[in-house]
């Protein structure tokens, strides 16, 4: 019987112990803060934001000023997750052969943002961005470096991104951008998230701005001439050139004969501007006019 009482005796100090490392750890879980990330689907951001603020679509009749536009995210999650840190913006766009732009190498300088790339075909569609998305929700869920993630996008195949994270325990806020009309976010992404948040057209109008370009109308104005366009490619060229410095040319030389698409169709806007001539299914001139920024870039490097 004394032995019985020794056993039980020892037993209640061992839950007595037990109990109090686990109001300790309770204590500290309570006084660490909680974190967040922010995750923009670049491409459903310059789609949805274009459409509302400049009536279109098309990355090319629009600029985006992507500083600022990150910063009001980052005031945005500040007043959403008052008690809460943010961990970083994730930010997943797409670039040919997973070689970053101008624009998205001066995202990426930015501070507490991490660009992420996945590629871009021929016809301009994102592809592994959404797969992207997936791995960095469920890791950061997984390690609990998150508790909340801001997900800015609309795609139906963000769906399986949502479950993985809150399969280990972060919450998913769906944001979304106003729709002029209708939905531009995918139900099934809907049904899923924690909760859901619509940014309106004040939020977007002071970072979006359509841009201005010479009216001119490809089937009366008379076709250029190739070395005229190859001309006007190096003139651009010497712009680019005096604008950027040395240290971009020396990340461009290497995606020879192909352009960063960001550069290439701030090529094409520029060039028919000055040509007052639309060069889109003028495969001949947009060949001289890349030709001609290239051999000017060459001979100086």
């Amino acid at each position: 019987m004394e032995a019985m009482n020794d056993d039980l005796s020892a037993l209640a100090d061992r839950l007595d112990r037990t109990n109090e490392l686990l109001k300790r750890m309770l204590a500290e879980v309570a006084k660490t803060p909680s974190t967040h990330a922010i995750f923009v689907d670049a491409g459903y951001l310059y789609a949805a934001a274009g459409r509302l603020v400049a009536g279109t679509e098309d990355r090319r009749a629009f600029d985006l000023d992507a500083e600022g536009l990150i910063d009001a995210l980052i005031d945005r999650a500040r007043t959403v997750f008052a008690d809460s840190r943010l961990l970083r913006v994730y930010w997943y766009d797409g670039a040919r052969r997973r070689i970053h732009t101008a624009e998205q190498q001066t995202i990426a300088e930015l501070p507490d943002v991490k660009v992420r790339l996945g590629n871009l075909n021929a016809n301009n569609q994102q592809k592994g961005v959404d797969s992207l998305i997936r791995t960095d929700l469920e890791s950061l869920a997984r390690h609990r470096a998150i508790s909340d993630a801001a997900l800015l996008g609309g795609d139906e195949d963000l769906v399986s991104a949502v479950e993985a994270a809150q399969g280990y325990g972060a919450r998913v806020h769906l944001w979304g951008i106003e729709a002029p009309e209708g939905r531009n976010q995918a139900e099934p992404l809907l049904w899923e998230v924690d909760s859901q948040r619509t940014l309106d057209l004040d939020f977007f109008k002071p970072y979006v701005s359509r841009r201005t370009a010479a009216a001119y109308d490809a089937n009366t104005a008379a076709r250029p001439a190739r070395e005229d366009v190859r001309f006007v490619g190096a003139q651009i060229a010497a712009k680019w050139l005096s604008s950027r410095g040395r240290e971009a040319l020396v990340e461009l030389l290497p995606g020879h004969p192909y352009l960063p698409g960001s550069v290439d169709q701030d090529l094409l806007v520029e060039a028919e501007g000055m040509l007052q001539y639309s060069l889109r299914g003028q495969a001949d001139l947009r060949r001289a006019l890349r030709d001609g920024f290239w051999e000017h870039l060459q001979t100086l490097y």
